[in-house]
């Protein structure tokens, strides 16, 4: 399932040479899965009422392109692969022009609250990336 948001670049998202900061992009890409999950029917407050939540343990970016102020940018999210406690997304910001202006890969895990340590996948989780196992 590939989930399409959209967002508009603040000036508040820029860097001194008028482009959107590498560390923004973070924030995107993170918007962008928040709304994958959401369209994915998990949600993130019945998982912590459970003792669990998800956390990003990599994430990898490829800057293509600048983005600027005032520009709509379409984030897509898809999942990419399944371990026994990792997953991953595979995530493109695109311009206005549908020119990829960063790729990006994140991995992330279940994590248990109390114990701190990581988990088998939830199975709400799992489901959506069967077939993707390595």
């Amino acid at each position: 399932m590939q989930v399409t948001t959209e967002i508009r670049v603040r000036v508040t998202d820029l860097d001194f040479l008028g482009h959107v900061n590498n560390a923004v992009y973070m924030q995107y890409l993170e918007c962008g899965r928040e709304e994958w999950y959401r369209e994915a029917g998990i949600n993130y407050n019945q998982q912590a009422e459970r003792g669990i939540s998800t956390v990003v343990v990599h994430a990898g970016i490829n800057y293509r392109k600048e983005a600027r102020q005032g520009e709509r940018l379409s984030i897509k999210t898809k999942p990419l692969r399944r371990g026994k406690k990792s997953f991953s997304f595979y995530q493109e910001i695109l311009n206005e022009h549908g020119e990829i202006v960063i790729d990006a890969t994140a991995t992330e895990v279940c994590f248990d609250l109390r114990n701190r340590i990581s988990v088998t996948i939830l199975a709400e989780i799992a489901v959506h990336f069967e077939g993707l196992e390595e």
